[in-house]
């Protein structure tokens, strides 16, 4: 079950193979979620609370001319920044990689963000892939990269066709 992150769940021997996000889950994640930066969702055993995987969730905005010309002539002009969601981070343990469990979590958070954008504008769901391997990931999924950013989106309206 993919659930908020809280007290219960194990972090200290989490080790996706990147420090960065290790750190993250380790240290910051908890902080995030108090302040309200950033909602942090984990998938964990259910006897041990051992995680498994995580991802976060914030509000963002990017700025208009940060999207392709072909997007741009279809909003506005008159704002500058777009209300997107943004998947921030997005990790599984090397114990348990290979099993699918990356894609069943950016699912999860991808009919989240859909979810959520009945209730609140957002044009897209951003992520910002760490490295070339997990842009080949977000590829597989359809998302498009935002140039001269090295972010990636997928546009509502294409959720929506997954998901209603």
């Amino acid at each position: 079950m993919i659930e908020l992150l809280n007290s219960k769940h194990e972090r200290a021997d989490f080790d996706c193979g990147k420090d960065l996000l290790n750190n993250y889950v380790k240290t910051q994640a908890s902080q995030d979620v108090k302040r309200k930066l950033a909602a942090c969702f984990v998938l964990a055993e259910p006897t041990s609370s051992l995680i498994q995987g995580f991802y976060t969730l914030s509000n963002y905005s990017i700025p208009l001319h940060h999207f392709p010309e072909s997007i741009q002539k279809k909003l506005p002009p008159s704002y500058s920044s777009i209300p997107i969601s943004l998947v921030g981070r997005l990790a599984v343990d090397k114990k348990f990689q290979g099993r699918g469990l990356g894609k069943i979590l950016l699912i999860d958070a991808l009919k989240r963000c859909f979810e959520a954008s009945l209730q609140i504008g957002s044009f897209a769901v951003v992520v910002d892939p760490i490295d070339s391997e997990a842009r080949v990931f977000y590829e597989q999924f359809g998302f498009i990269s935002l140039p001269d950013s090295g972010k990636m989106f997928i546009a509502m309206k294409t959720l929506k066709e997954l998901f209603q």
